[in-house]
C-alpha cells in the first residue's frame, strides 16, 4: 500500500492511515505500507515488490501520486488499487471509484480486474505514460503555482497572476492520424485519456478510458480571461457547444506550437516545444466497480449484435 502523508490534510493521514490499515485488515488483506517522499523512487519499488511476489499495489492519495505508481507498473504482470485521498480525485471520478473509503476499499476485493488505456507522450528521447492529460500551452505554465494556491499556499498568487499576464497565444498545429491537419491560434491543446481532468471538468464520455481514444480539445481563439472563467465554472465541456473549442478523437496526434510552449504530462513538466501524443491501448490493469448484472448483459448482447 502506497501512502502518500501529504494528501488530504496532513494532520489527521496518521489517524487515516491506521484506520485503512485496520479496514483492509478486515477484508483479509495484510498491506504492507510505503510511505511517499518527494523524491520517492517508485520504479525500484515495484521491483522489489514484484520480486517479493507481491503484484497489487494500492495507492492512497491524489492523482498525482496514483499517476506515478500506474507508470511504472504499467505493462507489467501488476495490478492497481486505488484509495481516493487527494484534493480532486480524477481518475478515482473517471473510473467510477467512489471517494468513501471503506466502499473503495471492497473493491479491491469485490470489483474486477480491467485493463484501462494510458496515454504516451513522447517529447524528445522521453517517453511519458499518462493517465489523465497532456497539456500543452497556459495550463500547463500556470499548474504550479495553480497547485500550490490550491493547497493553501497563497504565496503563490503572484507568481500565478504574473504567469496569467505575461503569457501570449501560440500558432498550434495539430496533425491527427496522419491524415488530418489543422493550424489555429490559441492558448490551450489537451489530450485526455480520462473522462475528467482538472478540477472535475468532464471532457470526454463515461468509458473514456478504455474506448482506444485520445480525446483532443483544442481551445482556439479564446483569450485569457474567457479561458480562466472557463476553468473557474468548471463547466461541461465534453460536447461543448461553443465553436472556440474542438473537440476530436484520434488514436495519435503530433501538436507543435510557434512560439514554443509548455508541455506536461499529468503533473510533470517535459520542457516547451513539439510533442507526440499517442494511445496506450489497454496498459493497466486496475481494481474497478463490478459492473452490475444487466449492465454486463446489455454490453455483451452488444458486442453480439
Amino acid at each position: 500500500m502506497i501512502f502518500n502523508p501529504a494528501s488530504g490534510s496532513a494532520n489527521a493521514s496518521p489517524v487515516q492511515l491506521m484506520d485503512i490499515i485496520s479496514m483492509m485488515q478486515e477484508w483479509k488483506f495484510i498491506p504492507e505500507v510505503y510511505l511517499t517522499e518527494p523524491d520517492s523512487d517508485y520504479a525500484k519499488m515495484v521491483q522489489e515488490t514484484l520480486a517479493q511476489g507481491v503484484n497489487l499495489f494500492v495507492v492512497c492519495g491524489g492523482d498525482g501520486t496514483i499517476s506515478a505508481v500506474a507508470r511504472e507498473i504499467a505493462g507489467l504482470p501488476a495490478t492497481l488499487g486505488i484509495i481516493p485521498t487527494g484534493t480532486q480525485n480524477n481518475i478515482a471520478l473517471s473510473l467510477n471509484i467512489p471517494k468513501d473509503i471503506p466502499s473503495a476499499i471492497s473493491i479491491l476485493r469485490l470489483g474486477e480486474r480491467v485493463k484501462i488505456d494510458m496515454g504516451m507522450a513522447v517529447y524528445g528521447d522521453v517517453e511519458m505514460p499518462f493517465l489523465e492529460v497532456c497539456s500543452v500551452g497556459l495550463m500547463s505554465s500556470l499548474f504550479s503555482a495553480g497547485d500550490d494556491i490550491q493547497h493553501g499556499h497563497f504565496e503563490r498568487v503572484g507568481d500565478f497572476l504574473a504567469t496569467l499576464v505575461s503569457s501570449s497565444h501560440s500558432k498550434i498545429k495539430l496533425s491527427m492520424d496522419g491524415r488530418r491537419e489543422i493550424v489555429r491560434m490559441g492558448h490551450v491543446v489537451l489530450v485526455t485519456n480520462m473522462p475528467h481532468v482538472g478540477r472535475n471538468y468532464r471532457v470526454g464520455n463515461k468509458a473514456a478510458f478504455k474506448d482506444g481514444l485520445l480525446d483532443v480539445l483544442l481551445f482556439s481563439n479564446l483569450n485569457k480571461m474567457n479561458l480562466l472563467g472557463c476553468a473557474l465554472k468548471g463547466s461541461d465541456i465534453s460536447e461543448a457547444e461553443d465553436p472556440r473549442i474542438e473537440h476530436y478523437h484520434v488514436h495519435k496526434v503530433d501538436i507543435e506550437t510557434t512560439p514554443p510552449m509548455q508541455v506536461m504530462a499529468d503533473s510533470v513538466t517535459l520542457g516547451t516545444g513539439a510533442v507526440h501524443v499517442e494511445m496506450n491501448r489497454r496498459a493497466l490493469a486496475v481494481m474497478l466497480p463490478r459492473l452490475k448484472k444487466e449492465n454486463k448483459q446489455a454490453r455483451n448482447q452488444k458486442k453480439n449484435d
